[in-house]
């Protein structure tokens, strides 16, 4: 009979191979070649002899995002789909504004944590975890804040002036879902939405519009 020490003896080769992985990338860069089509690991890579230096530079956050929507905010935002020379170095970036009173509603990005850098004004950022736990405090120029993979986010700027942060995500295409968005402007039958929120059909559709 085999006992339980034969057991893992024998299973240790397979789980080795099974556990086995190349975490780091195989080549110095794999700039994305945008006209074909996206792969399980990114982009396919565009030949290394058409790669420039401008492949590694992205200038799009030089300009600041326009904030004259009905939150007061928004994003310019640096993924692999606008920085082509992020591709398969799990890395995003992007510039957020806030008009005085400006919010970037409740959000999750689902492939990717979040660092917040606050380079002007203040924000009332925060996160709630799985369990409810809320943890937010007001922000201001030169701090820092974390908002790990899949949470709900957000951040509303409480000062009186226009407020600026830059963000970095350890995803090349962290994804970027509204909560509020994705319950009302989809087409999520209205029964779903009043047992959920507690509210009666003619708010949900009131609601429906206006994400519509």
């Amino acid at each position: 009979m085999i006992t339980l020490l034969q057991l893992l003896v024998i299973a240790a080769p397979i789980f080795q191979v099974i556990t086995a992985s190349d975490p780091d990338p195989l080549q110095d860069f794999c700039v994305a070649d945008l006209a074909k089509d996206l792969t399980l690991n990114g982009y396919p890579c565009k030949r290394a002899a058409n790669t420039t230096t401008e492949d590694f530079i992205f200038s799009g956050l030089r300009n600041s995002a326009n904030t004259s929507g009905p939150t007061g905010a928004a994003a310019v935002f640096g993924f692999v789909q606008d920085y082509p020379g992020l591709n398969t170095l799990g890395l995003g970036i992007a510039r957020l504004d806030w008009a005085p009173g400006g919010l970037i509603p409740p959000h999750t990005h689902p492939r990717g944590s979040e660092i917040i850098y606050v380079v002007k004004g203040s924000l009332y950022a925060g996160f709630v975890t799985t369990q409810n736990q809320l943890f937010a405090r007001v922000i201001s120029k030169g701090d820092v804040m974390i908002f790990p993979r899949g949470l709900i986010h957000w951040q509303l700027n409480v000062g009186n002036t226009t407020a600026m942060a830059i963000v970095t995500l350890d995803s090349q295409s962290p994804g970027f879902q509204l909560i509020a968005n994705s319950m009302f402007g989809s087409d999520i039958l209205d029964e779903v939405l009043v047992k959920t929120f507690f509210i009666d059909e003619n708010a949900v559709r009131q609601l429906k519009a206006t994400f519509s």
